[in-house]
């Protein structure tokens, strides 16, 4: 717990002095400063992600990606220290002292969190793995053929590597998503405003979805999957977009910067998981904006972010797969020798994912939705997870007739609402027919649920039932976090925080190079590992770092 404390630390400092950079930047460029902390914080995440991945491209992220990026953030104090300092007295100072005491509780807590807990099946089959490759060697050309799940590429592995501290405390930390949680839950305390203005807005109920989908994370949070850490920047964004759109300051809710920026904040969400990308549809709102009063300048600064933001994680993509959108080979443009050319194993394996999601683990790939929709219902759903689905459907066909009435009754004023519940709702049908997992779109079935109810109980105006609502509810969760506490505050662990488990591994040789594996799941050591072996590969040169790819006798080409 301590070594998470203090990785976040580091972290905090990296995260706010970029991300203060960057809000003097959107100032001078755009004629808007990030005014709040967990703003500044969340853009410094990106850049550090992208920082990472740009790093990754050309050498190892380890100790030298670490002086590079402390050497950037002390000519950021040097230049703008004292800015930096004004700025975090007045944001101190603005805050309540009862707000300081629960942001150090939340902080204490999601370090303790991050310390223990559940580690999911994908961390010790290929999470670990991935983030060493990094670690070891930055990107590995095809590293996909030694094993498909390497090909699926997050900008979190990259971060993760980059603060995993491996060169520092011999062992890789994997604190990351708890620190993003942590941010989450930073946007989630404006919550308790809904008692002074007795009123609930709909970034208030937004902000009840992220907190409930905090309170089913804290036990998985230790893992450094890129579920948790996408369904966060999910929540944030769309908090922040709402809480624009509901200001009470007409010239601040019209600024077309907030809403551009959080765009690029979607672009980074895509990095984080590709089945995000419907976030996108978000960016129709500035485009808009931009296109009809014809502010070029602007447009080039917001497309050139979000390529910055993107192209590092393609450049990725295509190193590792030969493919610029994994795994999806209908994009076919490179032709390079590293290529995972063998489609047969990305589609079985994509169908694999597509029908664990399901639940139809023996009901065989292709079966109709009438087969696995009520088999999934049934058995992989916890009841209030049936409720939400329920809720969810109900909410699908409210947000169709919604947008029927607006377009008929050309109410457009009703416009910007609608583009945010619509996106939520697209991004829920598309999580709901692919890959229907809930730990993969946990934030797309609470957001579509607790806008769209939320604006009808808005309507209804049931106030004081809303807050004896929240309040039991807050309650009860409280009281199953203090019993999660006391169950595992025995394990040792506030020192270190716990790491991969290890599995007894065989070996054989890829060109005179040692590959292990274990039959099943492989943990960080030893390295380099992978569950089953693959014959069908050879080095590209003479050793781990010139990369992979298919010997010409061996896989399915593509034609």
């Amino acid at each position: 717990m301590l070594t998470v404390i203090l990785n976040w630390l580091y972290m905090l400092f990296a995260f706010f002095c970029l991300g203060f950079a960057f809000s003097k930047f959107s100032g001078k460029m755009l004629r808007y400063s990030i005014r709040r902390v967990d703003g500044i914080l969340m853009a410094g995440l990106i850049i550090a992600a992208v920082y990472a991945q740009i790093f990754s491209l050309f050498y190892r992220v380890g100790i030298e990606a670490n002086v590079v990026l402390l050497a950037v953030c002390a000519a950021v104090c040097i230049a703008l220290g004292r800015q930096m300092a004004g700025f975090l007295k007045k944001a101190w100072k603005n805050c309540p002292l009862v707000n300081k005491m629960i942001l150090l509780l939340i902080f204490l807590a999601w370090a303790f969190f991050t310390s223990r807990g559940y580690r999911v099946t994908d961390m010790d089959l290929y999470h670990g793995q991935s983030i060493r490759w990094i670690e070891e060697y930055g990107v590995v050309k095809g590293i996909g053929n030694l094993h498909c799940r390497f090909g699926y590429n997050s900008s979190v592995f990259a971060v993760s590597a980059l603060f995993s501290m491996k060169f520092l405390l011999g062992r890789s930390l994997h604190a990351v998503n708890g620190l993003i949680a942590f941010l989450l839950s930073m946007a989630a305390l404006d919550l308790g405003k809904c008692f002074r203005r007795k009123k609930m807005l709909l970034s208030d109920y937004a902000r009840v979805g992220a907190v409930y989908y905090l309170t089913t994370i804290w036990d998985e949070i230790i893992a450094p999957s890129s579920d948790y850490a996408v369904m966060c920047m999910i929540f944030m964004i769309v908090i922040k977009w709402l809480t624009q759109l509901e200001s009470e300051d007409s010239q601040e809710r019209n600024h077309i910067a907030p809403y551009g920026l959080l765009c690029v904040a979607c672009a980074f969400t895509l990095t984080l998981k590709l089945s995000a990308g419907l976030i996108l549809l978000l960016v129709l709102k500035p485009a808009y904006m931009l296109l009809k009063e014809k502010r070029w300048k602007e447009i080039s600064i917001y497309l050139l972010l979000g390529l910055l933001t993107a192209v590092p994680w393609m450049a990725r993509t295509v190193f590792i797969t030969g493919w610029l959108l994994y795994p999806f080979p209908e994009l076919d443009l490179f032709q390079v020798d590293w290529k995972m050319t063998d489609l047969s194993v990305i589609e079985s394996d994509a169908a694999l994912i597509k029908t664990y999601a399901r639940g139809a683990r023996e009901m065989g790939v292709e079966v109709g939705i009438e087969e696995w929709f009520p088999h999934w219902f049934q058995n992989e759903l916890w009841s209030t997870e049936k409720l939400l689905i329920l809720a969810d459907a109900a909410s699908c066909v409210t947000v169709i007739v919604s947008a029927a009435v607006i377009v008929m009754k050309k109410k457009w004023q009703k416009l910007d609402l609608l583009l945010v519940v619509g996106t939520v709702g697209c991004s829920y049908v598309f999580w709901q027919f692919s890959a229907p997992m809930m730990r993969y779109g946990y934030a797309h079935v609470l957001l579509l649920a607790a806008l769209v109810w939320g604006y009808m109980i808005e309507k209804i105006k049931p106030a004081k039932i809303v807050y004896v609502f929240l309040i039991l509810y807050g309650g009860y969760k409280l009281y199953l976090g203090c019993d999660y506490i006391a169950g595992c505050c025995l394990l040792p662990n506030y020192i270190w925080q716990e790491t991969y488990d290890s599995y007894e591994c065989d070996s054989y040789e890829v060109d005179g190079v040692t590959i292990y594996y274990s039959g099943g799941l492989t943990g960080y050591d030893p390295f380099p590992a992978i569950p089953v072996p693959e014959y069908g590969v050879e080095l590209r040169g003479e050793g781990l770092k010139d990369g992979f790819r298919l010997k010409q006798n061996a896989g399915i080409k593509s034609d």
